[in-house]
């Protein structure tokens, strides 16, 4: 691949100062136009070459002079439109002319912040080692010591509740008459039971209307026809109204955020609804960006995401990094669980979400003391985003793996690890391994985790990965349509096609959970903090989260 330009100084950059270079072949190149047309980022462009050929011809040649005009495509050299690697011009090439090569030598971190701006991407952390939840093994198998399951004929309930479950003893319940009465002026608190897996929060604004379609039918479809009670968390922004006043809103967890958008519409509609939805997170934090807000950029508030969350049109909102009227985990566990949990007459489950960090213990533990608190998700340091600074992303947060099991640790010294329950989020299933990572962060301690990005990539084939590529979720160009507002470009996704992948993807999900806790003879409850069931060959994350050591 030629350059666009020469360099016409010491300040103009070279192509291996990208991330990823164009390899062009002429030879199979027909011209047609198709790889110019879609790049989202206006990386490559056609342009006409002249070049000086020398020709030597006949029986007795003279050297010829020529000048051979012809039509290339070349890779600009503009850091503003540098080639993100999403592949999108190789898909649509009907010769295979041209593709994308990661340039493991770029040196594009020195570059990134022209102007002064700092550089912010999608995506998730550029990591592409194995994170820790990934190094883990599953040893405890079951020969003739203890009593094995068959995964293929035994009936499994692979089932977690989502709620505080207190034991028989807390429940302010008594026998009278030989019938069980609840003791007046009590409170017990609500419980659902759900799938360990969850699809966590995005946003209607962050996914294009066609993703968010597509997840919201294979929810109601996991859970009214296959019967596995999957429910769906909406991100910051609420929830279209006809699916908030349908009988559907069960399957789905309303987050609400700093911002608070969407929310104006969501309590005018409570005396309309239907269904109690499944619960109400509280996000505080997220993985990708601890201690940051929200951020959806003016190009995707278009008229349906201005009326859902009650905005004007094309306009930046940035929810701020706390709730501003919350400056306390004790303020907030007393005024805002509580105060949710009225809302809904104290039927529905409300948790907040942080992020993963050193003082997620410190919130755990007010948690524990409250009685309406019905969970604690934890995000991780792996977890995916819209838009966030690349310093937040790559920098800061907490592995998922060791928050966890301290937070679990902990309630176990209170004596309330089957009360609250933990749930994991942040690089779910990040090389694929979905099943074996929910078992996991399950023996672990968790009751249930939570994907995202996964979930992009398993339904309609996201172009991201770990090596900065494509990444464009914060830009509103998504290639495949994904993470974008703009019609041109969601339209390239069908929702049918999305629902379908959902659905599979969790019918996989329960089979390989059933193969992995069989042999723990685990059926009709799931192992959770079940740690003696887990290895590594890594001594320090042996020690680190209290297993095993096998190598």
């Amino acid at each position: 691949m030629e350059p666009a330009a020469t360099l016409d100084n010491n300040y103009d950059l070279t192509l291996q100062d990208f991330p990823y270079t164009i390899n062009w072949r002429e030879d199979r190149c027909t011209r047609c136009g198709r790889c110019t047309a879609v790049c989202p980022v206006k990386a490559i462009e056609p342009t006409v070459h002249t070049r000086r050929v020398v020709r030597s011809e006949g029986g007795g040649p003279t050297p010829a002079v020529q000048r051979v005009t012809s039509q290339v495509v070349v890779q600009v050299q503009d850091i503003d439109r540098y080639c993100t690697g999403c592949g999108t011009c190789a898909m649509v090439c009907p010769t295979e002319a041209i593709t994308p090569r990661y340039n493991s030598h770029h040196r594009f971190l020195f570059y990134k912040n022209k102007s002064g701006a700092p550089y912010r991407r999608g995506g998730r952390r550029n990591d592409p080692s194995p994170s820790t939840v990934d190094q883990l093994k599953f040893t405890r198998i079951s020969m003739l010591t203890d009593p094995a399951l068959d995964a293929g004929r035994h009936e499994f309930n692979i089932r977690t509740l989502l709620g505080r479950n207190l034991p028989p003893e807390k429940l302010p319940l008594r026998v009278k008459k030989g019938k069980l009465v609840k003791i007046e002026g009590t409170f017990i608190p609500p419980v659902r039971e759900i799938f360990p897996i969850r699809i966590g929060g995005m946003s209607i604004g962050a996914l294009s209307p066609h993703m968010w379609d597509g997840l919201a039918m294979a929810v109601a479809y996991l859970n009214e026809v296959e019967g596995l009670p999957v429910v769906m968390c909406t991100g910051e922004g609420g929830i279209p109204p006809s699916l908030l006043k349908s009988r559907f809103a069960k399957y789905f967890i309303l987050q609400i955020a700093s911002g608070y958008f969407g929310w104006d519409e969501i309590v005018h509609a409570i005396p309309e609804m239907k269904e109690d939805p499944a619960a109400i997170e509280i996000k505080y934090g997220q993985g990708a960006k601890p201690g940051d807000g929200g951020l959806l950029m003016a190009y995707k508030v278009l008229k349906l995401i201005s009326e859902i969350r009650g905005v004007p049109q094309f306009v930046d909102l940035a929810s701020p990094p706390t709730h501003q009227t919350k400056y306390s985990i004790e303020e907030a566990v007393a005024k805002m669980i509580q105060a949710m949990s009225m809302a809904w007459g104290f039927r529905v489950p409300v948790y907040p979400k942080i992020s993963g960090t050193k003082t997620a213990q410190a919130v755990l533990n007010n948690l524990a003391r409250n009685p309406y608190a019905a969970a604690l998700c934890i995000d991780g340091e792996d977890g995916g985003t819209g838009a966030a600074y690349n310093v937040s992303m790559d920098k800061m947060g907490h592995p998922i793996a060791s928050n966890i099991r301290d937070c679990y640790l902990d309630l176990v010294k209170q004596g309330k690890q089957n009360e609250l329950p933990l749930i994991a989020a942040g690089g779910m299933g990040k090389n694929g391994n979905l099943a074996a990572n929910t078992a996991a962060m399950i023996m672990l301690g968790a009751s249930a985790v939570d994907i995202g990005k996964y979930i992009m990539q398993a339904a309609a084939n996201c172009l991201g990965d770990e090596y900065n590529r494509c990444n464009l979720c914060n830009t509103g160009r998504c290639p495949r349509g994904i993470t974008t507002q703009d019609p041109r470009l969601y339209r390239r996704l069908d929702p049918d096609m999305v629902a379908q992948r959902v659905v599979d993807v969790f019918r996989t999900a329960n089979i390989e959970l059933k193969k992995i806790f069989a042999p723990l003879g685990r059926s009709t409850e799931l192992p959770i903090g079940m740690s003696d069931g887990l290895s590594v060959s890594n001594q320090a994350i042996a020690e680190r989260l209290k297993i095993s050591y096998a190598c």
